[in-house]
């Protein structure tokens, strides 16, 4: 009995009673799908040789026993006196405020912190000592979990801080237990049941990646601290060579001759240098904060976890779809209109329909990968930018530029605000960087398959795309809106604007306003089509600077409303006001030993000049008096002219006891 409906199978041969006869057979004889593909659940778990409950029940004790061996290693009393009476404290995994020599150690140290809690967002055990956790009580776990995490690889930056040849060897050891333990786990257990087979082992390849870093870098410090004197390690961490390079860069710095002729830049030259925009250089003397550096390592491992999330979320699933699509489910998606076709009721017709229905798929999953792999490309070119402006901030702030950064002026010292700020920052950016690959990936996503099905593959099949057919059928409408904007550009250029050679009038002022009042409607759907245009732009702009905090996605009078930015501006205050280079290469060398063989003019009473920055060799007699006076006055004219420091230099200044002044009763 033939079928009736809107799709048509009223003109069926009469053998199209025995067509679902002829669709199950075809569904018998397709190839099997291996079950191990369509179900990943079907995936049998396995359990590693070490657990992970063994793992973090052996090295939990193990990091906190050499937690506390450093911390009786190192006595409060030869840090501050005051405090704690001198009980010994705990130690700081990094001096986040200094330029320490061991920034790589430290971030890798991050990775593998931020790694481990995106794997603990899809856990069934968040917390590694209570297996088989019932789902009320797994959120509390996880809440645990956010405690535990960062103090069980508290010790893996600890150790560093140290700078100790036992603290190195105690280091070596951790990481290289952790790194072990990863690596046999993966090796062990490869695939799992969780999402898709291969996700917890490509998961996995940040944390083993930063701890086969941490295993390379603790033995090269403990190496290095037998060959090296510990004054020079002891400098080289506490940041002091930056701070000198920083200043001798600043110093020796010369004003380039101005070119005579200007050289006009060509299309090539300028994209060139947009592009170059992008890619962050290392300039001599100066280097990005620990700060920074930890908030780009976190970023760009949040977007490999979230890439490999949306990745292995989405195609096997529509993998499985492709290959499991039968006969019956094309005679359905044709009954709706999903698929065209000409006679669906011919059993030749329904293998065309059936490769067409996979192709469909096939071009979904194409549009998924390649809008992912632009998102992905996006943001890591946000992230430099980033990185670009943050080095342009910093420079800015600390020559006292404040307005070529913050659109009003701001005081640079510490404030609640800002050191609240400061702690959240690199996650923050961590965060924003999540969301801001999901908003995009959505929004890519969408305009691709758009693009795809309504133009790229009517085109490739030979039928009447929908949106060229729209366009067809309102091309009058087209035409008038783009010939009245045509119109009013010619009539302004040409009737309405007097040109002078030295200025510009207007003119025909009678004809303009009979032009505005005739042509009001058609602006009307001028200002429509401009409305929409300012939605999407807005939109792509917002999405693809989502990530980036060193810009507000708000207008300037509504920027202290967006939380990015906001805190990004007050990192950058106590940043500035507690990091500034200059002013701690002057106090290292105020506080400068006086060498044993040095000349008459390097006494310890002139160690704040910089003569010992601008000469490399030592200079006698009058040459040397005339280059230590050049520094000391180079010196003092940069921090004088620093408008960070002028609040705190007026308060000094305009207090009569600051130099040792007695007050007295006024002269009469």
């Amino acid at each position: 009995m033939a079928a009736n409906g809107s799709g048509g199978l009223r003109d069926a041969p009469p053998d199209a009673d025995d067509l679902g006869a002829d669709w199950y057979i075809y569904e018998a004889a397709e190839p099997a799908v291996p079950q191990d593909d369509m179900f990943p659940g079907a995936i049998p778990a396995c359990e590693p040789t070490i657990s992970p409950r063994l793992y973090h029940l052996c090295m939990a004790p193990v990091s906190l026993a050499v937690l506390l061996g450093l911390s009786l290693l190192v006595k409060r009393r030869r840090l501050r006196r005051s405090c704690w009476k001198g009980v010994p404290g705990l130690l700081s995994p990094a001096n986040f405020l200094e330029e320490e020599g061991n920034r790589g150690l430290v971030a890798a140290v991050f990775g593998v912190l931020f790694s481990s809690l995106c794997l603990l967002v899809l856990d069934e055990d968040p917390l590694p000592f209570i297996t088989h956790s019932s789902p009320s009580t797994r959120e509390y776990w996880k809440i645990l979990a956010l405690l535990y995490y960062p103090a069980f690889y508290y010790p893996l930056a600890a150790c560093a801080t140290l700078r100790h040849r036992l603290s190195y060897l105690l280091g070596c050891l951790l990481s290289w237990g952790h790194c072990l333990v990863h690596i046999w786990q993966k090796v062990d257990c490869p695939q799992s049941p969780k999402i898709y087979r291969y996700y917890s082992t490509l998961s996995s390849i940040p944390i083993i990646i930063c701890l086969l870093l941490l295993s390379l870098w603790y033995p090269a410090l403990l190496l290095r601290s037998f060959t090296r004197q510990e004054d020079a390690l002891d400098q080289e961490a506490a940041g002091g060579g930056y701070y000198q390079r920083y200043l001798k860069a600043l110093l020796a710095k010369r004003l380039q001759k101005a070119s005579s002729t200007k050289m006009e830049e060509n299309l090539l030259a300028r994209l060139q240098a947009y592009l170059g925009s992008y890619i962050y250089t290392p300039e001599e003397g100066f280097q990005i904060p620990l700060k920074l550096l930890l908030s780009l390592t976190t970023a760009l491992i949040a977007v490999y976890q979230v890439a490999l999330l949306l990745l292995v979320a989405v195609i096997p699933s529509l993998q499985i779809v492709r290959a499991g699509m039968t006969k019956d489910i094309v005679v359905l998606l044709v009954q709706f209109g999903l698929v065209p076709s000409a006679s669906p009721a011919v059993p030749s017709d329904m293998e065309r329909e059936l490769s067409t229905v996979r192709h469909y798929l096939w071009a979904l999953e194409v549009c998924y990968i390649c809008s992912l792999v632009l998102c992905c490309l996006l943001t890591c070119a946000m992230l430099l930018r980033t990185l670009v402006m943050h080095r342009t901030n910093l420079r800015a702030l600390y020559q006292g530029a404040v307005l070529d950064v913050f659109s009003t002026a701001h005081i640079l010292r510490p404030s609640r605000r800002a050191v609240a700020c400061w702690l959240s920052f690199a996650a923050f950016q961590a965060a924003f960087t999540c969301l801001g690959l999901l908003i995009q990936q959505v929004i890519f996503f969408v305009c691709s398959v758009g693009f795809t099905f309504l133009l790229v593959i009517p085109l490739q099949s030979g039928t009447s795309s929908p949106l060229l057919r729209v366009i067809q059928t309102m091309w009058p409408f087209w035409l008038t809106l783009a010939a009245a904007l045509l119109l009013q550009h010619l009539a302004a250029h040409y009737q309405f604007l007097e040109q002078h050679p030295l200025r510009k009038e207007l003119t025909n002022r009678r004809a303009l306003c009979i032009a505005s009042f005739l042509l009001f409607p058609t602006n009307v759907l001028l200002g429509v089509l401009a409305g929409l245009w300012r939605l999407i732009l807005s939109a792509l702009y917002n999405a693809l600077h989502f990530c980036r905090l060193d810009l507000s996605l708000l207008s300037r009078a509504a920027e202290a409303f967006d939380p990015g930015y906001h805190c990004y501006c007050h990192y950058l205050k106590l940043e500035v006001s507690q990091s500034h280079p200059v002013l701690r290469a002057f106090c290292l060398l105020l506080l400068q030993p006086a060498r044993p063989g040095a000349p008459a003019g390097l006494q310890p009473s002139h160690v704040e000049e910089g003569i010992q920055l601008l000469q490399a060799k030592k200079a006698a007699g009058s040459r040397g008096r005339f280059k230590q006076s050049r520094a000391r006055w180079g010196l003092a004219y940069t921090l004088l002219h620093n408008p960070s420091l002028s609040a705190c230099r007026k308060t000094a200044l305009t207090d009569p006891t600051a130099n040792g002044a007695q007050l007295g009763p006024p002269k009469p």
